[in-house]
């Protein structure tokens, strides 16, 4: 497993899980429902079985997350991806390269 990468990951969620609670939120900080979604998808970007060689999770065939909660942050993601661009360009960067350089493998 690549902790680097697991790391990075976990950065750029919480980037955008930032930018869109301060945006529908009104808040600096997380709000509680999105603090919960926050730590949801780190606990899943932790548990994920590829390890190192893990996609976008928009580009795997394993869809670990809830319904619900795939749709809550699809939802966040959609919002937030295009501010990233400007807020976090090489944490947007290195997100979208990741996705595409291994997505076409499974």
């Amino acid at each position: 497993m690549n902790p680097r990468r697991i790391a990075r990951e976990r950065r750029t969620i919480r980037a955008m899980m930032s930018i869109y609670c301060r945006a529908h939120h009104g808040s600096r900080q997380l709000c509680p429902e999105c603090g919960d979604l926050l730590q949801y998808a780190c606990d899943r970007i932790d548990r994920c079985p590829f390890g190192a060689e893990k996609t976008a999770c928009s580009q795997c065939q394993v869809h670990c997350y809830q319904l619900q909660m795939r749709q809550r942050i699809r939802q966040v993601m959609r919002f937030a991806g295009p501010r990233m661009l400007v807020r976090h360009p090489v944490l947007a960067l290195l997100h979208r390269l990741g996705g595409k350089a291994k997505g076409t493998a499974r």
